[in-house]
């Protein structure tokens, strides 16, 4: 057996760490639980070797730390997903820790733990409490003191304390107890340790013990009842009663938490388990794939048009050999019924599939898709989930338990093995969301593509508004792309008109907020006298997006971002959408006492209230982050809104993509044109893809939509060309604009940025880092800044950046990884320096 193994720890540090094995059997792609400075972590192996680190000093011996033991027998990253993860922290200039942690959602099956115990000098502390007290009132607060005392005095008493317990009952912040550890008064201990993440659910089961006749699972008859327990000859009180007739009623048998809800104590249970009536047996906990209803697709009965792209997916797929597709079909033109014929087709053949969704929210129809096809062959991954779900629903994956996984980004790291994975499909490839916010800022789709390469499958990227970059690759025959340019069963394009909301607010009263147009009023009006429904889209939540002054000017800003907070009607708060800062709404201006506070401007909730008074019988829903809180929230609105229950949807982005629902005739855009105004190259483009694909949630049924598009800038190519439903001109004209300004797809680029709480050290960090790039760029790479970034205060930190342009990818990842080994030289904080390859956002 090795003596040593390497194991990658997530932690923002560019390298692996050697440990001694001992007497754990570590596997290569296993996790083991390890020491890392005071703390313990779940780290992947990389390596086992002989080979023990040697010290730069060769007079100083290297102390090497042991494995505290070995979570698996197994590999939980295969040979293929080890690859996977070294490529992407390379290719994303990633600390490989942090991208294995990221690739396993089985964080459930360690528990953290952190202890505290009193040490030496505490205990000399505590016994001088008076002296140290008054010695250090001039310098701290007595309050803090009283605190510290306390804290050492409840340590004294018992062995130890979690530091849950210690901030509960001493109400002690954790920055105080950090405090009292550099002190040495107390000791911290990480005492973290394996747990079992299976689910399980409790049932209360009916025993034959003298309460009827029969076996538990069979009901007694109201004659077979006896009103005393054979074991005690006692009567059973009415509570007693009730619990026991309710087993009775459910077959002898109901779930703990069903029980908790009659109107009994919870000691009912335990006095007739104690007596004999009932035990508790646990079995596996269920899991609902989800409550949607699936969409009629049992024939998959497809067009000659789609016969014919599905021809060429199941060719590319059972050939095992890499390829990309990309499916440009037109809203409504059946590319989902495209993926579910040739995830079919492969689950026959006896492989395995990936299906990338962009968000949660879009996850329940799918999967209300595929499990009504392919039934419990399929498993759901995304963050949505419990830490013990998720990791349930990989060990199903791992198990070949299911060969269907359908998630979020993430979803592309299941544990499906390489010699199985035949296809992966990457539906609205288009979408921002699938470029992870956190380190390491992978992009869903470019994984996808790079999965399939090490795996010998086919890629499918799916949109009805394809990235420019996807698209351009297929132009120039990179990927195979197929075209579908007309919606099934001959049903026509929404006819889309745009409404210039110039001309509307200069026919009305100009102090007053114009949101809706006469012609998108009257054309909901119309819809609900008609018993048809209709969507409005406000991409901004909240009531009003700024609070204003209007004696000085001044809008409320948030306290830790250089951004005004949102009003918030309904919660009577004002709330920071970046960092989640909230403050009650001012009655008068903080800086100047004024009363004049003025809302500007609007968003989701203030859209339906003002419906709700346009049309006060209408049954509105309402569907944003407010609202839409969990997956269960989502399932219920649209399942509402499917069934007829509501007549008007009102939301943000949410609304716009993935949703068929076939009553709505009607969908209306206020402010087609907020993003144009955004300081991002890639404005044009957002827009337009927002614009068509929300426009195309109209006329799915059998009746023809209308969409209606409110803006202040009709002439915007992106908008005239979103009401044409023509995608082929706007991206020859934005293609123009990116290669005029050396933009994706015609150069790779970076987003570099440094932060931090204190001004001084970004402002000092990213001069020094403007010299070195001045001094080490290479031909071809531009480099813009340091400039302060858009948002140039962000969750407490001070932000500058850089924006690097270069026309080959190569030189730029080289300049990066030198940039990273240059930062460390100068001491700056790898968790300072934010290096996002392919940014796609530079705010």
């Amino acid at each position: 057996m090795h003596t040593f193994c390497d194991v990658a720890v997530p932690v923002p540090l560019d390298a692996a760490f050697t440990y001694r094995v001992g007497e754990t059997k570590p596997v290569v792609g296993g996790r083991v639980l390890v020491p890392f400075r005071a703390e313990r972590m779940v780290g992947i192996v990389t390596r086992l070797h002989d080979n023990a680190p040697q010290s730069h000093d060769k007079d100083k011996k290297i102390q090497i730390k042991a494995v505290i033991t070995a979570l698996d027998t197994e590999p939980v990253l295969d040979a293929g997903l080890l690859k996977l993860g070294e490529w992407i922290a390379q290719y994303y200039i990633a600390p490989i820790g942090e991208v294995f942690r990221s690739m396993l959602p089985l964080t459930a099956e360690v528990k953290k733990q952190i202890i505290y115990r009193i040490a030496e000098a505490g205990h000399e502390a505590l016994a001088a409490s008076a002296g140290i007290g008054s010695s250090l009132r001039s310098r701290r607060s007595e309050a803090e003191q009283d605190l510290e005392y306390k804290a050492l005095d409840y340590l004294a008493q018992r062995d130890f304390a979690t530091e849950g317990s210690l901030r509960a009952t001493v109400k002690i912040p954790k920055s105080l107890l950090l405090g009292m550890v550099r002190k040495r008064w107390i000791a911290r201990e990480d005492t973290s340790s394996v747990r079992d993440a299976r689910r399980t659910i409790q049932i209360a089961v009916l025993k034959d013990s003298g309460f009827g006749k029969g076996t538990a699972s069979a009901v007694p008859k109201e004659s077979e009842r006896v009103p005393a327990s054979a074991a005690e000859g006692r009567s059973l009180n009415p509570k007693q009663q009730a619990l026991l007739t309710a087993l009775q009623q459910n077959g002898g048998r109901l779930s703990v938490d069903q029980l908790r809800e009659l109107p009994v104590p919870r000691t009912t249970l335990q006095t007739l388990i104690k007596r004999g009536l009932v035990e508790i047996i646990e079995e596996p906990a269920g899991f609902e794939v989800s409550s949607m209803k699936p969409r009629a697709v049992d024939d998959l009965k497809l067009t000659s048009k789609q016969k014919e792209a599905l021809q060429k997916i199941n060719t590319a797929a059972s050939d095992q050999k890499f390829s990309v597709t990309l499916l440009h079909g037109v809203t409504g033109s059946g590319k989902t019924a495209i993926y579910l014929a040739a995830m079919k087709a492969v689950l026959a053949a006896g492989k395995a599939a990936i299906m990338l969704v962009p968000e949660i929210g879009l996850t329940p129809a799918a999967a209300a898709n595929l499990h009504h096809q392919f039934k419990d062959d399929v498993a759901i991954l995304h963050s949505g989930l419990s830490p013990d779900e998720r990791a349930e629903q990989w060990h199903r994956i791992r198990r070949g338990e299911a060969r269907i996984v359908v998630g979020t980004r993430s979803a592309i790291f299941a544990p499906v093995k390489s010699e199985d994975l035949a296809l992966i499909v990457v539906d609205e490839e288009h979408d921002t969301s699938y470029k992870q916010e956190e380190t390491p800022r992978y992009h869903g789709r470019d994984v996808a593509v790079m999965r399939g390469k090490l795996s010998n499958a086919a890629v499918v990227l799916g949109s009805a508004t394809p990235s420019l970059e996807s698209y351009h690759n297929a132009r120039r025959g990179k990927y195979q792309l197929i075209e579908l340019r007309e919606r099934v069963e001959q049903r026509p394009l929404p006819k889309v008109e745009v409404l210039d909301m110039r001309s509307e607010f200069q026919q009305k009263n100009k102090e007053e907020e114009v949101l809706f147009s006469g012609g998108l009023t009257q054309a909901i009006r119309d819809r609900l006298a008609r018993g048809e429904q209709a969507m409005v889209l406000l991409n901004r939540r909240g009531y009003a997006p700024v609070v204003l002054c209007r004696s000085c000017g001044e809008t409320v800003q948030c306290e830790n971002c250089a951004i005004a907070l949102t009003h918030h009607k309904r919660d009577h708060k004002l709330e920071c959408h970046y960092c989640g800062f909230k403050r009650a709404v001012p009655k008068l201006c903080p800086k100047c006492d004024s009363e004049h506070i003025y809302f500007i401007g609007a968003g989701s909730e203030k859209l339906e209230d003002r419906l709700h008074g346009l049309f006060p019988a209408a049954r509105i829903g309402r569907m944003d982050r407010d609202t839409v809180r969990g997956k269960g929230d989502f399932e219920r609105m649209l399942s509402s809104f499917d069934n007829g229950e509501l007549d008007l949807l009102v939301g943000t982005q949410m609304i716009a993509k993935g949703h068929d629902i076939h009553g709505v005739t009607l969908v209306g855009v206020v402010g087609a044109d907020f993003a144009l105004g955004f300081p991002d190259f890639r404005a044009a483009e957002r827009t337009f893809q927002l614009l068509t694909q929300v426009a195309g949630r109209a006329g799915r049924g059998d009746s023809p939509g209308e969409v209606i598009l409110q803006t202040y800038s009709p002439e915007h190519y992106a908008i005239q060309y979103a009401a044409k439903h023509d995608y082929a001109a706007f991206f020859e004209k934005e293609l123009q604009f990116r290669r005029w300004m050396h933009y994706p797809p015609f150069t790779a680029i970076a987003n570099v940025l440094i932060r931090s709480d204190k001004l001084d050290f970004a402002l000092r960090w990213s001069g020094e880092i403007g010299k070195w790039f001045d001094k080490n760029k290479s031909n071809g790479l531009r480099v813009m800044g340091p400039a302060i970034a858009p948002l140039s205060r962000l969750k407490g930190d001070h932000r500058y950046h850089f924006v690097l342009k270069s026309g080959s990818r190569p030189a730029l990842n080289e300049c990066l990884r030198k940039l990273v080994n240059f930062a460390a030289d100068q001491k700056i904080p790898r968790t300072n320096l934010v290096i996002d390859v392919d940014a796609i956002s530079l705010m």
